[in-house]
């Protein structure tokens, strides 16, 4: 009875919010910003890969690298593997290139808001903590508000997310060796357990060595399977952009359901714009907040134009995209077994659970960063970690599509909230922006200070006498 409620509350509640707000206000909003920061995704696109390998200044804090890993281990999920196969199910082929299209200006928006986080970043003994609850309060006075976001990404990337995780790990491993999905969710409540109660550096160490090696695998394949089909690319890319544009009708019903399923789950995969990656962005130590802006862009950039796309290439090349919403990891399962052998759903079950665990992970640290920011309190933070594995295990049980729906639901409301408060702070990551370009352009590494943008307020840890940076040559 519970979960039929719950369907009938979730599924006219997303239906509103992603026809008649959401998408638009992120073509909007990611436009805007891309104009006002002059395209920045692609002027400074090369400067992103010098600053992802920048070493930290002092012991304080994380590296932007490890950063970099945190957001990505989050980013880097289920939505690369299964999303995809969902978006084409039911939009059809033409759901990748507004896929595409809501990751480029996407970079933009990532961007504004990670450079915000890292202004309005706060010091939590020799580390830092931030993200939007915090630029609510610090750069608008909006304590409240800020507490209201707190508990909505606690409830999306704490619980929902990762019951989005754990169901697809469930679904590929049930599936594949046919394990019960209970000893599945077992099995993945006691690994999270080993990893949450060891606080930020051990879920950095975890983060830092999965994300690179799952990444590179999964890539490396992809590239197998474009490579023994490089004739066929063509015919592939020229299929995305007629079904982009309704030239022919698929499965969901030509424009419409493409340009729906391609921003959402664009969105649900990449997170430009959700407002959970700023809280990552602020645990980096740099000499200026627009160096984690400019990889936290790339981090857009990484996970749809070059994993999701991956994925996509391969379930386009197998021609098996027209089995349904329903079986999204199955798809993904069939396509690649399509091109490499039986060995395939072994491995896709592999790669899923490493992708899966990993955003387990980064969820959760989005979630603590924020519990503290309500109440930082000991005994809080308990209860969330155990709240966070019964969550785990509820997803590995639980039925696909009210996981789902329950994940795009609360992922749009967050993306209004967030979008309209960095709309309104966006003046202060422009001027970050330009003071950054100032002195990239004298041949110096930039440093921030507060006073260089008159009538800064809130950016504690970039106040003058604390200022421990020097300038230096290039």
């Amino acid at each position: 009875m519970i979960l039929d409620a719950l369907n009938w509350l979730v599924g006219p509640a997303n239906n509103f919010i992603w026809t008649y707000i959401l998408i638009g206000f992120l073509l909007l909003i990611g436009v805007y910003f891309t104009i006002r920061t002059k395209f920045v995704q692609v002027r400074l696109f090369g400067e992103m890969f010098r600053l992802i390998v920048e070493k930290k200044d002092s012991n304080d804090g994380v590296s932007p690298f490890q950063a970099f890993t945190i957001s990505a281990a989050s980013r880097v999920g289920t939505g690369n593997v299964t999303g995809v196969a969902l978006a084409i199910g039911v939009g059809g082929p033409g759901a990748i290139f507004w896929m595409w299209i809501i990751a480029i200006i996407g970079m933009a928006t990532a961007f504004v808001e990670s450079t915000l986080a890292q202004v309005y970043k706060v010091r939590d003994g020799d580390t830092f903590r931030g993200g939007p609850a915090y630029y609510m309060e610090k750069a608008l006075g909006y304590r409240k508000l800020g507490v209201v976001f707190a508990i909505l990404l606690t409830l999306s990337f704490g619980f929902i997310f990762n019951a989005v995780q754990s169901n697809t790990i469930s679904q590929s491993f049930m599936d594949v060796f046919g394990l019960s999905d209970w000893i599945v969710g077992i099995g993945l409540v006691l690994l999270t357990a080993l990893i949450v109660f060891g606080g930020i550096k051990r879920i950095v160490k975890v983060t830092q060595f999965i994300v690179p090696i799952m990444a590179t695998f999964y890539i490396g394949i992809a590239l197998f399977v474009v490579i023994i089909n490089i004739t066929e690319i063509p015919g592939i890319i020229a299929l995305i952009f007629e079904h982009a544009f309704g030239i022919k009708e698929m499965v969901g019903g030509g424009i419409g359901a493409a340009l729906m399923q391609g921003v959402r789950r664009g969105l649900f995969s990449n997170e430009a714009g959700m407002g959970s990656v700023p809280n990552a962005a602020a645990t980096a130590n740099v000499s200026h907040p627009a160096k984690q802006g400019l990889v936290q862009s790339l981090g857009v950039f990484f996970d749809t134009i070059v994993i999701c796309s991956a994925t996509a290439f391969i379930i386009l090349l197998a021609g098996l995209y027209d089995t349904g919403e329903q079986s999204g990891i199955i798809l993904t399962q069939a396509s690649m077994a399509f091109h490499v052998g039986s060995w395939a759903p072994y491995f896709i079950a592999i790669a899923i659970t490493f992708f899966g665990f990993s955003s387990i992970i980064g969820n959760y640290y989005y979630g603590e960063t924020n519990i503290e920011f309500i109440k930082a309190h000991k005994s809080w933070m308990w209860l969330y970690r155990i709240a966070v594995l019964g969550m785990v295990m509820f997803g590995a049980i639980a039925k696909v599509s009210l996981v789902w729906d329950m994940a795009d639901l609360f992922m749009g409301v967050m993306a209004i909230l967030n979008l309209t408060i960095i709309f309104l702070l966006g003046k202060v990551a422009f001027s970050v922006l330009d003071d950054f370009t100032v002195q990239r352009r004298k041949g110096i590494n930039p440093v921030f200070k507060a006073s260089s943008i008159p009538g800064l307020k809130g950016a504690e840890c970039w106040e003058d006498e604390n200022t421990t940076h020097s300038e230096k040559q290039l």
